[in-house]
């Protein structure tokens, strides 16, 4: 290969490979350094990490999960890092389905801006 062309490569190499970590950033709730808000770093946490078991739409019932729209931040943190209830609390559905995500722990904020913006049906 010529020096220009592979230099060519090498730099659209770097560049999907940048794209492809800030994605990944993003989808972990690492990137909280772009103008984004917390509803919408929220939200994206939301879409990758909680729609395999809870609706796309928070405020409707998933296929597993129930509605979580207008959920508190302390339901939010107990449930997420660590797959239980805060005390006190009276679950909306008697099964023990979901486990622990403690990788979004740096998220959790965002995901209660989130879900507190949607409101509840």
């Amino acid at each position: 290969m010529r020096r220009g062309k592979r230099g060519a490569v090498l730099r659209l190499a770097f560049a999907a490979g940048g794209a492809l970590a800030a994605l990944l950033a993003a989808a972990c709730g690492q990137a909280k350094n772009d103008d984004t808000t917390s509803v919408e770093r929220g939200r994206r946490v939301y879409l990758v990490n909680c729609t395999a078991c809870h609706n796309t739409d928070p405020a409707l019932p998933g296929a597993i999960g129930p509605a979580v729209a207008g959920s508190k931040r302390e339901l939010i943190e107990a449930r997420v890092l660590r797959a239980e209830y805060p005390p006190g609390y009276t679950p909306k559905q008697p099964t023990h389905a979901m486990v622990a995500l403690p990788q979004l722990a740096g998220s959790i904020d965002d995901l209660a801006a989130y879900l507190a913006s949607v409101p509840p049906r």
